[in-house]
């Protein structure tokens, strides 16, 4: 498993799955609160684990590219 998430994609899935996990347990209640909360873990997995496994699928790649040698 290679990382394919880059830097200011993983902190913006970070706080997407902050948000998503607060909104999800605290503020909606039911089975949306419910699914919102599981979206969110999944976010919030990927960030800390700098993986997705839908971007190789979809062939992106968001990790900054090493400048090659002259």
């Amino acid at each position: 498993m290679k990382a394919n998430e880059g830097k200011v994609d993983r902190i913006i899935r970070a706080i997407g799955g902050v948000c998503l996990f607060v909104i999800g347990f605290f503020i909606v209640k039911g089975t949306l609160g419910l699914i919102m909360g599981i979206i969110s873990l999944g976010l919030l997995i990927t960030a800390a684990l700098g993986y997705c496994a839908l971007y190789p699928l979809l062939k992106i790649n968001t990790t900054r590219k090493a400048p090659e040698p002259q």
